[in-house]
């Protein structure tokens, strides 16, 4: 996880000031650097923003939601939650679950923190495996739940087979399990049999398992969703966000589909009205324009597929990617190709295994950009 800068405000020395609790003294809060350069590709954004129109009504439902600022926000946010559940039904070819079965929250991150806080817990276990978004173990921490990790498969493919994930469970005995699909930051795609096994396997001892799918409508033609297997498996849920194929990363809105208990489990453990009145009426103004938010999601797609094969040919191992980046080895310092693009005006990420760097996706004039740069820092 890469540092965030310390706060540069004047203060007491540090024995003169409270003690902050085990676990969080001295730790660094999350952030990846936002710089200013030419080709920001470091923190999986779509560069596609809202068109001019679209910006426009997005500004109208804000400033009719701004009349009623004087009051509380719909706290159960329930025309939103019916909304998501109709879009996740025909991007995903499922009956659409009903509003009390989706849960929303400011980003996938509180989506996630809210399921710990609501299933984790001191004397309780969260499986995660690795490499993995760096932000689980975080989770873990805040809500006093241990986590504890398995390895995925060997690069550069990194698979999730039945076995590792079915021996990781007899072995930890979780109460909660954390799938990605794809993975962040590899990009790997989950075969639903993984994930079948995983809720099977967690049943007996009624743990919760989470698959999130953040980069999920970036997928591959034919790789289904495990939203399709909630039907089955009471104990399973479905994590999505707004912040990458609907180009939202602003807005702050994730969501989950899961049983109706586990989202009343969830409302126990939510800050009230954590939704502002702003926040619910642009992502409602979103979702009535999904189309055109959506609309680069296919020219990304292939701009995935080209770089992943430009890559491969620069003799590059790369991470099979159903995402919006891709992760690819670095057979000189990663840290020295890392910073002779940042010179250059392109900005990726040193994360993942040792050697291996991260490139989101651009425009194609970022991702030629990104090409010409990396000829330069990293000749072959």
């Amino acid at each position: 996880m890469e540092a965030m800068p310390a706060n540069s405000a004047p203060t007491l020395e540090s024995s003169a000031l409270p003690a902050p609790r085990d676990g969080i003294a001295g730790a660094a809060p999350y952030g990846a650097p936002q710089l200013e350069v030419a080709h920001a590709l470091n923190v999986n954004e779509n560069p596609y923003g809202p068109s001019a129109e679209l910006a426009a009504a997005i500004g109208r439902a804000a400033a009719d939601a701004a009349v009623g600022l004087n009051r509380y926000p719909d706290r159960e946010a329930l025309a939103l939650r019916a909304e998501l559940g109709a879009y996740l039904a025909a991007e995903s070819g499922i009956e659409a679950p009903e509003a009390h079965s989706v849960w929303a929250a400011n980003g996938s991150n509180e989506v996630m923190h809210q399921l710990l806080l609501a299933y984790g817990g001191p004397g309780r276990t969260a499986l995660g495996f690795t490499p993995h978004y760096s932000m689980y173990p975080e989770y873990a921490r805040d809500t006093y739940t241990d986590w504890v990790t398995a390895e995925r498969g060997p690069a550069p493919e990194f698979t999730l087979s039945v076995e590792a994930v079915t021996a990781a469970i007899a072995e930890h005995s979780p109460s909660i399990v954390v799938l990605t699909s794809p993975n962040n930051p590899t990009g790997t795609a989950l075969d639903l049999e993984v994930v079948e096994a995983a809720a099977a396997a967690l049943a007996p001892t009624r743990g919760l398992l989470v698959v999130d799918e953040a980069y999920g409508e970036f997928r591959r033609d034919g790789v289904p969703s495990a939203l399709t297997l909630l039907g089955a498996h009471p104990n399973l849920v479905v994590s999505r966000t707004m912040s990458k194929a609907f180009a939202l990363a602003g807005a702050r809105l994730g969501y989950l589909v899961a049983d109706p208990a586990i989202v009343d489990t969830v409302r126990v453990v939510r800050l009230p009205y954590h939704l502002s009145a702003v926040t619910q009426a642009v992502a409602l103004t979103a979702l009535a324009h999904r189309e055109e938010l959506l609309g680069k999601v296919a020219l990304l797609r292939s701009e995935r597929d080209a770089l992943d094969r430009h890559l491969r040919e620069r003799g590059h191992d790369v991470a099979p990617s159903d995402a919006n980046f891709i992760l690819f080895r670095s057979f000189t310092d990663r840290d020295a190709v890392f910073e002779a693009l940042l010179a250059r005006g392109v900005l990726i990420r040193a994360v993942g295994p040792a050697g291996w760097l991260r490139v989101s996706l651009g425009t194609p004039e970022d991702n030629a950009a990104f090409r010409t740069a990396l000829e330069e820092a990293d000749p072959r």
